[in-house]
């Protein structure tokens, strides 16, 4: 497939919206006007690149009305893909066209705009709750391995409190272990350390104990 394989669907496409078009002004690969409005400038690749993004992001100087054009994907998995990298140029302002070789469609997926993303609530507060409740910094920033928790770390406090002193309460475990959640992870036994006892009363499973081995 080549870049020119994009064009004359897109010239075609604009042309229908009462544009002049015109392909290779200046640095730009397509350029159509109407009269009394800024141009609209449209880059064509063969697929998502950084480059595709840089070369968008320079015509930005020039006007307000950019767009990428790449070929309609196929499958689930391209979708995705495509979907992860339209949200991406919405964050630019970049607008998005795609162009299905078939049939010499072009369908617009997102309009240049200016991005303001709408923050979350939720995940903030959950962001800053794992913050609050991670003790020290236990973790590298970047790696792909096993990540320390919170919730691991409260964790690993009520097994060494069973473990010294047998049997016990999740409500004193969570006072004397400064592990609000205690009663919940001995519970819910999310590592297979505890086993119950009683009502609301847990001791060290075969594994958490092994776990201290380890």
């Amino acid at each position: 497939m080549k870049e020119t394989e994009l064009y004359l669907p897109v010239k075609s496409w604009l042309e229908g919206q009462g544009f002049e078009v015109k392909a290779e002004v200046g640095a730009a690969d397509v350029v159509a006007c109407r009269p009394g409005e800024d141009p609209v400038i449209v880059e064509l690749k063969t697929g998502f690149s950084l480059t595709l993004l840089q070369q968008a992001i320079a015509r930005q100087r020039l006007s307000d009305w950019v767009y990428v054009a790449v070929p309609r994907w196929k499958g689930k998995s391209a979708w995705r893909s495509f979907k992860a990298n339209v949200g991406l140029c919405k964050r630019l302002g970049i607008g998005v066209m795609s162009v299905n070789l078939v049939d010499q469609s072009v369908h617009v997926h997102a309009d240049p705009a200016e991005f303001r993303p709408r923050k979350s609530k939720p995940r903030k507060g959950a962001l800053l709750k794992e913050f609050e409740r991670r003790v020290g910094d236990p973790n590298l920033g970047g790696t792909n391995g096993k990540i320390v928790t919170g919730y691991l770390q409260e964790a690993e406090r009520c097994l060494a409190y069973v473990v010294a002193h047998g049997p016990s309460r999740g409500a004193v475990v969570a006072k004397e272990a400064v592990a609000p959640a205690a009663t919940a992870i001995m519970r819910d036994n999310h590592y297979g350390w505890f086993q119950k006892v009683d009502r609301g009363v847990y001791e060290a499973s075969p594994e958490g104990l092994a776990s201290l081995k380890s």
